[in-house]
């Protein structure tokens, strides 16, 4: 089944390989067949920005279960390991940026105790365990951010260079937000601005992720942080902008859906409606060849990005974005320079 996910969707069987979580991952050759457009093909290396590597100190929080034999929260639930995680997420990302966006761990702290949330809380392993029996847990769920911040020396770290994000990763209702932004005149990152922050000289994003999830969700996370750089590029221009044409779907823009957002395919009819069958006319070809964006629309349904899967789909969503040198409207045409770093906004 998986060779034949593979044939359809890359044009051929030995051009994929799995991840460490047996899952697929995107080749590592981009041989697209004319019958596959779906996924993009490469630009022309005179339209290739070069290459950038982001550095990360990556900390995961996976407490001890002293009363479960010492095992830790993620052995005993049989959760997701965090380092394949992120070496999944890194190959995706680094796909579906054409090969520009570039992650490198620096470093990767684990913690073995419960984050304490912003109102002083902290789960015990008992707790914890019986919140999750019972589906019923402490609110407020936040985590004391300005605590980990300090904690984890992040503004330092960021001052000297030696970092340029951080990710946590952590089980569920750890209290992380999908992505949250500190340093001067941070804006929100689908979160508010870590306003304690303000000395640091420079911008920084922290993502939250959840190992018990995969890297479809991951890559969830990283669509809105995309979704709240560019509205902030482009929230000075016309609402008929770029960007907010790029969003367009075909239940909010009837027959002029474009390539929609993280969470609607140009033919969802509700949010994570990534798998609907209904045809409906799309450009999102046209932002393949951006900033030519004159060709004809044509009918697309959900076997264009993964028929539901949602890493499939945050990929082709991902692979649309325009990521080329030059300029148009004042905005850079590579708009992966805006996601990547929050300094370029």
């Amino acid at each position: 089944m998986i060779s034949t996910v593979k044939r359809w969707l890359f044009g051929s069987s030995d051009a994929a390989e799995k991840h460490p979580l047996s899952v697929m991952t995107p080749p590592t050759k981009r041989n697209f067949s004319i019958r596959y457009p779906a996924y993009g093909q490469d630009a022309p290396p005179e339209l290739r920005p070069a290459p950038v590597t982001k550095k990360v100190l990556m900390i995961t929080h996976n407490p001890l279960l002293p009363e479960q034999a010492n095992r830790t929260v993620r052995q005993h639930f049989k959760w997701n390991s965090p380092s394949a995680l992120a070496r999944a997420y890194i190959e995706d990302v680094r796909w579906a940026s054409y090969g520009y966006a570039n992650y490198h761990i620096v470093e990767h702290q684990v913690v073995d105790s419960f984050p304490i949330k912003r109102d002083g809380f902290r789960y015990t392993s008992q707790s914890y365990i019986q919140a999750w029996q019972k589906r019923h847990f402490h609110d407020p769920d936040g985590v004391d951010y300005d605590r980990l911040v300090d904690e984890f020396r992040i503004v330092q770290r960021i001052d000297s260079g030696n970092i340029d994000e951080v990710w946590l990763f952590g089980h569920p209702y750890g209290g992380y937000y999908e992505s949250i932004m500190g340093g001067p005149g941070a804006f929100w990152c689908n979160a508010p601005a870590l306003t304690s922050t303000t000395h640091a000289s420079r911008r920084f994003v922290i993502m939250g992720f959840n190992f018990e999830r995969g890297v479809g969700e991951m890559l969830e996370d990283l669509g809105h942080r995309a979704e709240s750089m560019l509205f902030e590029v482009t929230k000075n221009m016309p609402d008929g902008n770029l960007w907010r044409r790029f969003l367009r779907y075909d239940k909010t823009h009837p027959n002029q859906a474009e390539c929609g957002n993280v969470h609607f395919a140009p033919n969802s009819d509700r949010d994570y409606d990534w798998g609907n069958p209904r045809e409906v006319l799309s450009r999102c070809d046209n932002w393949y060849r951006y900033p030519d964006l004159s060709g004809l629309p044509r009918r697309v349904d959900c076997s264009e990005w993964g028929n539901g899967d949602i890493r499939l789909h945050h990929l082709w969503w991902f692979r649309h974005m325009p990521h080329i040198n030059g300029e148009t409207d004042g905005i850079a045409n590579n708009w992966w320079r805006y996601i990547l770093d929050p300094n370029m906004v």
